[in-house]
């Protein structure tokens, strides 16, 4: 990234942070939604077995991290997304948005997991590699999450598009993640779950890579 490109990221980046700080509607509607979850399930299970409790918070996580990840630039209006054509460096803003959203996702998993654990308890052996699976994932959540709401931006109906067109990407993600998750709950060596580390890996870069192609080419429509 060129020096100016790189002014414009943490500019980008250290607004995106204040506007949130500032505005914490969005913010604060995905975190009472998690907690709200996780509580009604309390009330009806009381106890939660193993199996349910890594789908329960999967189940959580995914509607949240869509939720929060699908205003990147679905709430923007026309004249906002104009300026940032005049100003920005797209790269850039795809940058910022997407270390934002990153953040954002750690910051979800974690309140969940904390949240979860105080309530219905925490019966994962190996909570050091569920943490760092679910990381991984929330960065191809991000990823995958951020250039969908670029490219849904235009359509008439947006909510529709970002939920249609996050689930074949987020698929493997998941399906990776909870395998990972299944084996941190039962605790198993951790040379065990290199494998799918490694892949998980790998879809993330993937996911970054193709949002970093692709959304210059958006930007210019």
């Amino acid at each position: 990234m060129k020096s100016n490109a790189l002014k414009q990221f943490l500019a980008l980046l250290r607004h995106e942070f204040t506007a949130e700080w500032r505005q914490r509607n969005a913010l604060g509607g995905v975190l009472l939604y998690v907690v709200s979850t996780v509580f009604v399930a309390y009330l009806t299970f009381k106890r939660v077995e193993p199996l349910t409790w890594i789908a329960l918070y999967w189940i959580i996580l995914l509607f949240a991290s869509v939720n929060a990840v699908a205003k990147s630039f679905i709430q923007y209006a026309p004249g906002r997304m104009l300026y940032y054509y005049l100003v920005a460096d797209p790269l850039a803003l795809l940058a910022a948005k997407l270390v934002y959203n990153i953040v954002l996702l750690w910051t979800i998993q974690l309140l969940a997991f904390g949240v979860m654990s105080l309530l219905v308890g925490q019966p994962v052996q190996d909570p050091l590699m569920f943490l760092l699976s679910g990381g991984l994932a929330a960065i191809g959540f991000a990823a995958s999450g951020t250039l969908v709401s670029a490219i849904s931006h235009k359509a008439t109906n947006q909510s529709t598009l970002m939920a249609i067109l996050s689930f074949p990407v987020l698929l493997p993600v998941l399906t990776l993640v909870i395998k990972l998750s299944k084996n941190a709950l039962d605790g198993l060596d951790r040379s065990v779950s290199y494998d799918e580390l490694l892949s998980l890996s790998a879809v993330d870069a993937l996911v970054v890579g193709v949002a970093l192609l692709l959304f210059p080419y958006l930007w210019k429509e």
